[in-house]
């Protein structure tokens, strides 16, 4: 997905941060064991967790903001208006999720319109 996302910012001729892009691509979905104990939803854990490691890493605040926005932002039951790097994150995920080759299709319970189906150029 990370690089799903670079490739596609660069692409769109979006001005937007690789170290950037990659941080908030790999940090994601750190929160989905929260998500899977009951304990809230994945992007309301993700930055939870994702803000030490970018501050381990050496972002400054604002990128932080950055980032922690974007992976708020990423799934499609967020309401509102995306960051630029929320956007990119949200299409990314979608673009990098292979369903109908997945084994594991029959058994999903993922609603068909939110499979991924094809592979885009």
């Amino acid at each position: 997905m990370a690089r799903v996302a670079a490739l596609t910012a660069q692409d769109e001729g979006q001005e937007l941060s690789r170290p950037l892009i990659y941080a908030a691509a790999l940090l994601h979905d750190l929160g989905r064991v929260a998500e899977y104990r009951g304990e809230g939803t994945h992007e309301e854990a993700s930055p939870v967790l994702a803000e030490p490691i970018l501050t381990d890493c050496g972002f400054s605040p604002a990128e932080r903001a950055e980032i922690l926005t974007a992976i708020r932002q990423h799934r499609s039951s967020w309401q509102g208006t995306r960051s630029p790097l929320g956007e990119l994150l949200y299409r990314a995920d979608k673009k990098s999720r292979p369903c109908f080759l997945c084994p594991a299709a029959g058994a999903c319970n993922w609603p068909p319109e939110k499979r991924t189906n094809t592979l885009e150029r």
